[in-house]
């Protein structure tokens, strides 16, 4: 290892002391980009959560929920840096042109000297605190990134047991169901233990009995938590008072800043405006012509517009894991030995679905059984009209698979109407019809 890159020598380590002295134009240029960057990912990752939430995928939600939130975190940390460098900085100005306070020339009466004295001590010592909230709040942002990915991993630990030991079919059900409660509860524990841990910064590891019994928790939370890959960061945090108050102090400022994005003013007793659409109120997500910004999604039924002038009636019912699963509930025979859902590679080596099916006539087979099914269980009611029409698969708004049909509704008088989305669904030995989704709209000729 040669002496440029040996973290023992002493030419590296005065390297390393330079460094210190000019990170702080590092940091400045850094931030600017940064937040710039933030900025313009913010929107799109805010966007891209909604959707995913609005099509029930877990796996893209989170992934872009913890995107979300990273982007928060820095976002917030950042301005916050750059408000305290520029504060910084005018105060290195200040005391180019003013130097250390003199408090005998402001005459203020013997208490209040002494009481200022005490608390203020000197302005050196007020642009050395300013300096090291800068320097530690840099750090601290990508740390805090660090712990929201180790709880994620955490929660998606319980999710993996429970999906792959628990509700397992390749394990004896006795078995997996033991094995992975066990599992569950070890988690569980340990993430307490882990985060008591955190919060009283290394109390489990400082006794000499816990921390023999805490130690298997923590070696293996090491890997759930990729703390193995910052674990240097946070113990120079640790080991430094002053990193050590300003962790604990950032802690109730996030809490409140999430209390204070939650507040919202409510201006009446009984109405709101995101409520699903009944014969009382109409939600904007429902009507296609009123999906005009880029985080409009569509909900479970989409028509033109509130107000239809043509013969016919174009309606839209979004694709969802959740619909897939009542047309399994209508028609067993259509659920697959190997759900295909979930994350797949776009990297195909082979054509088949993984199981009996194989040949494209018989995708397409049951394809067909697949579209008659849910034609069977969905039609309409328009006020007190029987209509049932069949649906088709094609893409709606924004490129989004769903199922549309168009009602003939030239017989229909004028004025307001109720179209609703009726459902059958089997309960034991009977099948129900219920209603999903209501629509108000008003229909007025040419």
């Amino acid at each position: 290892m040669g002496a440029n890159n040996d973290y023992n020598s002493p030419s590296f380590k005065k390297l390393l002391d330079s460094l210190q002295q000019q990170s702080w134009e590092l940091e400045l240029i850094i931030s600017g980009f940064a937040i710039f960057g933030l900025f313009t990912a913010y929107e799109p990752l805010r966007i891209e959560t909604v959707n995913a939430e609005n099509e029930q995928q877990i796996y893209r939600f989170v992934v872009y929920l913890i995107l979300q939130i990273s982007c928060s975190i820095l976002l917030f940390n950042l301005l916050l840096h750059v408000i305290l460098r520029g504060l910084w900085i005018g105060s290195l100005g200040l005391r180019y042109v003013s130097g250390d306070i003199e408090f005998e020339k402001l005459r203020y009466s013997e208490r209040f000297t002494t009481y200022l004295k005490k608390r203020i001590i000197s302005f050196d010592r007020y642009i050395a605190n300013l300096e090291n909230y800068c320097s530690v709040l840099f750090a601290i942002s990508f740390l805090l990134i660090f712990y929201v990915l180790a709880l994620t991993m955490i929660i998606l630990s319980i999710v993996l047991v429970a999906h792959f030991i628990i509700e397992s079919d390749y394990l004896p059900q006795r078995f997996a169901s033991v094995f992975g409660a066990i599992l569950i509860i070890f988690i569980i524990t340990g993430m307490f233990l882990t985060f008591f841990d955190f919060l009283t910064q290394g109390w489990l590891k400082k006794k000499k009995w816990i921390s023999k019994i805490y130690f298997p928790v923590y070696w293996v939370f090491s890997f759930l938590t990729l703390s193995f890959l910052y674990r240097p960061l946070v113990y120079n945090f640790l080991d430094n008072r002053f990193g050590r108050r300003l962790i604990l102090f950032l802690v109730p400022i996030y809490i409140a800043i999430l209390m204070i994005t939650s507040l919202e003013y409510r201006s009446s007793n009984y109405l709101e405006k995101d409520q699903n659409s009944s014969s009382t109120f109409a939600n904007k997500e429902n009507y296609l012509d009123m999906l005009t910004e880029d985080d409009d999604f569509p909900g479970n039924m989409v028509i033109p517009s509130k107000v239809i002038t043509d013969p016919y009636l174009q309606v839209f019912v979004p694709f969802s894991e959740n619909l897939e699963n009542r047309v399994f509930d209508y028609n067993d025979s259509l659920r697959p030995k190997n759900d295909r859902r979930g994350l797949s590679s776009s990297m195909r080596i082979t054509t088949n679905w993984s199981d009996q099916i194989t040949s494209a006539r018989q995708k397409d087979s049951i394809r067909k059984v697949y579209l008659k099914t849910f034609n069977e269980s969905y039609s309409f009611r328009i006020d007190t009209l029987d209509v049932d029409e069949d649906f088709i698969l094609t893409t709606g708004i924004n490129d989004i698979l769903g199922f549309e049909t168009f009602l003939d509704i030239s017989q229909l008088k004028e004025g307001k109407h109720l179209l609703r989305l009726r459902r059958k669904r089997k309960e034991k030995d009977a099948v129900v019809t219920v209603t999903d989704v209501t629509l108000p709209f008003w229909y007025f000729k040419n």
